[in-house]
């Protein structure tokens, strides 16, 4: 239902759409010089499968399962196979809600769980994201992100951090990391 943002209960989800959600990742995306991929499915099994073709493709995976977070071991099951930081998001906060909708199936696989934020839930999942692989990277890295170039340097990693080297090193982002968002 993720694709009637605006319209359902905006009392717990808001009055922004998912096409909102969206354009506000992929300005933020470009700000972490990330790639952002979206996909929306209100069938268990394309969300399955967009993140069983997302195997080997992405660096990290921001995942709204919505409903399915109480009901899907097959949703789990296809996280499970992905290597790299898992942000799970909601907007509303799952654990205020009606006692069912406090279980999440992907909770315990997940690097993180940002729940109750609203809309700005999925950019702080960006940021995460984006901070976490910090933790995945080579021994030498150029970075032009500030919030990902601390996390490196924290973490001991060779790093370059220079905005200025972004279009030399990011030519049409093609060696920018990668990440899929789904919901």
């Amino acid at each position: 239902n993720l694709n009637m943002l605006g319209q359902r209960e905006p009392d717990h989800y808001g009055h922004g759409t998912l096409d909102d959600i969206n354009q506000s990742l992929s300005a933020k995306a470009a700000e972490l010089c990330l790639q952002v991929s979206t996909f929306q499915s209100n069938h268990e099994g394309e969300l399955v499968d967009a993140i069983q073709k997302a195997v080997g493709r992405v660096q990290g995976l921001i995942i709204n399962p919505a409903a399915y977070t109480h009901t899907s071991v097959a949703i789990r099951d296809a996280v499970l196979l992905l290597e790299g930081p898992v942000i799970e998001v909601h907007l509303s906060n799952i654990h205020q809600r009606e006692p069912f909708r406090q279980r999440s199936f992907i909770a315990d696989i997940a690097t993180g769980q940002i729940s109750g934020l609203g809309a700005s839930g999925y950019l702080f999942a960006l940021e995460a994201l984006a901070q976490a692989l910090a933790l995945y990277v080579p021994v030498r890295f150029v970075e032009t992100s500030p919030l990902a170039c601390r996390e490196a340097e924290r973490r001991g990693h060779d790093v370059v951090c220079d905005s200025a080297l972004l279009d030399d090193i990011y030519e049409d982002n093609d060696d920018c990391a990668s990440a899929t968002m789904l919901g």
